[in-house]
C-alpha cells in the first residue's frame, strides 16, 4: 500500500436524495449508466452498460472483503538492526534503506509453518466477508506463488516450498470465497524496474531506461500465471502506479490484457493513474479502471454514479508490526462497514498475518465481532444500495427495492425512533435481527412524517437495525375484452432481496435475479371464464439458461425451463402450457424459481393468458 494515505479528494457535487427510494434507484442507476459507458469507452475490449453490469453485479452484492498484507516483511515486523522503523511493515525495505540483497536474507527465512489456508479462509468466511485479495507480489518484489518467471518467490527462495496461493484457492472454492490478487505494479527488487536507483526510487522523479522491458518480459508473464493457474478470480487489485515511469496509455494496456485473459474480472483503478482521486472515474476521457479506491477513508458523501471500495486497517500498517497496537475497536470498524454500504461502497478490510503465517489474535477477535452481528444483520448489507437520506441524525440507512434497513448508532432515549420520510409510504417495521419479526409501532409526527415506536433499551447498543417495509399490494389488473390477461414486469410484486424491475436500454423487466429465493407475483381480475394458453415473455443471455420455474395460478401449476436467449435484452415468448379458471374473481399469479444453474434466473418481461378459442 501507499507509504502514506493520500487526502482523499471527492470532484462529484453531492446530490440531495428525494425520499421516494424509486427516485433514488432510478438517479443511482442513471449515474452507473453513464460512468460505465465513460470507463468503457477507452477500453479495447467493447462491453455494453449492461454487460458490465452483469460483471460487477457479484462485486457489488458483497459489500465487506478481506484484504492480507503478506511477505517476508513480516520476518523484520517493523525492527531493522535493533531499531524500530517508522511507517507501515510492508514499506521496511524502502524506509530503513535495506540493499536488495540484505532484505533478501529475509526471504531465505520466510517459514510460515503455521499458515493453514482453510482457517484464514474460514476467518473471513465466519466474519461475513465473500472475497479475499492477498498480495500476490507487494513492493519488495517477492512472491507468493510458484512463479516459473522468476526465483524470488515462496518455492524457490524461501524454505516454506509451498505455493501460498494455490492453497488458498482451494480453500477459497471450498467455502464459496472469491479469490482475488493484490499485485504491485513497481518491484524493489528487479533491476529493470526500481533497482538502479534503490533506495528511494518512490518519489516519481525517477526513472528507469529498461522499465518498458520489466514490463513486456516480468510483469505480463507472471500476472498471465496469476491469471491463468489459479482458476476464475474475482478482482485484480494493482497498487504502486504513482511510479513515474507508469503512464496512462500502460495502464490500459494492462487492462486490456488482464480482460483478454479473463474477460469477467474487476480491475480497481490503480491499473491507471486513477489513484489519488476520483476524477478520473466520471471524467470523460479518463481511464479509471472498474472501481475507485479510497485508501484509510471514506468518501464523506459516497460517490454516487461510481463504484468504489474502502481499503482500511485495523491498526495502524498493512503488513505486520510486531510493536502496532493501535487498534480500532470492534464496535468502530463494524460502524464503518454500515457507513460504508450506506454510502454504496464496499468495505476490505486489512489484516497483516505473522511470519510464522498467523493472523494477529487482535484481528481474529474483531473479526469475530463483526461476524457475529452479520449472522443476524446480513441482509441490511448485502446486495444493498445508497442511503436516500443525506443525513439522519441517529445513524445509517441502506436500501433494497421496497426495503430501507434504518441503521440505528445512537438509540433514542424517549423510544421513539423518527425518520424524515411519509409515514404513508410504510407499510410496517421490525428489528431485523428478532426471530418472530414482532411489528412496531408505526405513527406520524406533526408534518406527517414516520416515528417508529422502539424498545427503550438498545438490543444492539453499536447497531440495532429496524426493517422498514414499503412494499404495496400488486395492482389488480383487468382483463381484456377480448378475455386476455397481461402481466408486464412493472405490475408486479417482487417479493425477496435482489430481483427487481427494470427500464431503459431495452428493459422493461424483474432483472437482477440473481437470488433463487426470489419471486415476482400479481394479481388480475377475471370476469370471463375458461381455458387459458399461459405464455412467458423473457430474455436470458448465451451460457446463463436453465433456470426451471414454476408459474402458479388458481391452485394450478406449470413448469417451464429458462432457455438462452443470446442476450439479456433479446425477448421471446414461450408457451408453457394451459391452466382452467372457472369462477369470476381476483387471482394471483407467480413465478418461483425451482433451480438457477447459471449466474441469474432471467428477465422476465410478462405473462399472458389467452383464451383457448373453442
Amino acid at each position: 500500500m501507499c507509504k502514506k494515505a493520500k487526502p482523499f479528494q471527492t470532484y462529484i457535487p453531492v446530490y440531495r436524495y428525494r425520499i421516494s427510494l424509486v427516485i433514488v434507484l432510478t438517479v443511482l442507476s442513471a449515474f452507473v449508466i453513464s460512468a460505465c459507458a465513460q470507463m468503457t469507452a477507452k477500453s479495447a475490449l467493447p462491453e455494453t452498460a449492461e454487460q458490465r453490469d452483469i460483471r460487477m453485479q457479484w462485486w457489488r452484492e458483497t459489500r465487506f472483503g478481506m484484504f492480507i498484507h503478506w511477505g517476508v516483511y513480516s520476518i523484520p515486523a517493523g525492527t531493522y538492526k535493533g531499531k524500530q522503523i517508522s511507517g507501515i511493515g510492508e514499506w521496511i525495505m524502502e524506509n530503513a534503506d535495506i540493499p536488495v540483497a540484505e532484505y533478501e536474507k529475509y526471504a531465505k527465512q520466510f517459514n510460515p509453518v503455521k499458515f493453514n489456508a482453510d482457517q484464514w479462509v474460514q476467518i473471513a468466511k465466519n466474519a461475513g466477508m465473500k472475497y479475499i485479495v492477498i498480495t500476490s507480489k507487494h513492493h519488495d518484489g517477492f512472491c507468493l506463488w510458484d512463479s516459473k518467471v522468476s526465483g524470488y518467490d515462496i518455492m524457490d527462495t524461501a524454505p516454506f516450498k509451498r505455493d501460498i496461493l494455490k492453497e488458498l484457492s482451494v480453500a477459497c472454492r471450498k467455502h464459496g470465497i472469491r479469490l482475488c490478487f493484490y499485485h504491485s505494479i513497481m518491484d524493489w527488487h528487479h533491476p529493470d524496474a526500481q533497482a538502479p536507483f534503490y533506495p528511494n526510487y518512490n518519489d516519481g522523479g525517477r526513472t528507469n531506461p529498461n522499465f518498458s522491458r520489466y514490463v513486456k518480459t516480468y510483469l505480463k508473464p507472471q500476472l498471465r500465471e496469476l491469471i491463468t493457474n489459479y482458476g476464475p478470480l474475482g478482482v485484480m487489485w494493482f497498487d504502486g502506479e504513482w511510479i513515474k515511469d507508469w503512464t496512462e496509455p500502460q495502464g490500459i494496456d494492462l487492462y486490456n490484457y488482464v480482460r483478454g485473459l479473463q474477460p469477467d474480472i474487476i480491475i480497481n483503478n490503480r491499473v491507471g493513474k486513477g489513484r489519488k482521486s476520483m476524477q478520473g472515474m466520471t471524467k470523460e476521457g479518463n481511464f479509471a479502471g472498474d472501481f475507485g479506491t479510497p485508501e484509510q477513508e471514506i468518501p464523506p458523501t459516497g460517490l454516487p454514479g461510481v463504484d468504489w471500495e474502502t481499503c482500511m486497517t485495523m491498526n495502524d500498517t498493512w503488513g505486520f508490526k510486531s510493536y502496532d497496537n493501535n487498534w480500532k475497536s470492534k464496535e468502530d470498524l463494524l460502524r464503518k462497514l454500515v457507513d460504508i454500504a450506506s454510502k454504496g461502497g464496499n468495505f476490505l478490510l486489512n489484516v497483516g498475518p505473522t511470519s510464522e503465517g498467523l493472523i494477529p489474535q487482535s484481528s481474529v477477535e474483531r473479526l469475530a465481532a463483526m461476524g457475529k452481528w452479520m449472522a443476524k444483520n446480513s441482509e441490511s448489507i448485502y446486495g444493498t444500495t445508497a442511503s436516500p437520506f443525506e443525513k439522519l441524525p441517529w445513524g445509517r440507512c441502506t436500501a433494497k427495492p421496497g426495503r430501507l434497513y434504518l441503521h440505528v448508532f445512537d438509540w433514542p432515549k424517549n423510544g421513539e425512533l423518527n425518520v424524515p420520510m411519509p409515514r404513508n409510504d410504510v407499510q410496517k417495521a421490525y428489528l431485523l435481527a428478532r426471530k418472530d419479526r414482532a411489528e412496531l409501532l408505526l405513527d406520524s409526527d406533526e408534518n406527517g412524517n414516520l416515528v417508529v415506536t422502539i424498545p427503550r433499551k438498545a438490543p444492539d447498543v453499536t447497531d440495532t437495525v429496524v426493517l422498514l417495509e414499503m412494499e404495496a399490494e400488486a395492482a389488480v389488473i383487468p382483463q381484456a375484452e377480448d378475455g386476455t390477461v397481461v402481466l408486464k414486469a412493472g405490475d408486479a410484486v417482487v417479493r425477496g432481496t435482489n430481483a427487481r424491475y427494470e427500464s431503459g436500454g431495452g428493459k422493461d423487466n424483474i432483472g437482477y435475479w440473481t437470488n433463487p429465493d426470489d419471486y415476482v407475483v400479481w394479481r388480475f381480475i377475471v370476469t370471463k371464464i375458461g381455458t387459458f394458453n399461459a405464455s412467458i415473455t423473457f430474455a436470458c443471455a448465451a451460457g446463463s439458461g436453465g433456470s426451471e420455474y414454476t408459474l402458479s395460478v388458481a391452485k394450478q401449476k406449470l413448469a417451464g425451463k429458462v432457455k438462452d436467449t443470446g442476450s439479456w435484452t433479446n425477448f421471446v415468448s414461450e408457451k408453457i402450457g394451459t391452466v382452467k379458471i372457472t369462477r369470476p374473481g381476483t387471482y394471483n399469479l407467480s413465478v418461483k424459481p425451482d433451480t438457477m444453474p447459471g449466474g441469474a434466473v432471467m428477465n422476465l418481461k410478462s405473462v399472458t393468458l389467452v383464451p383457448v378459442k373453442k
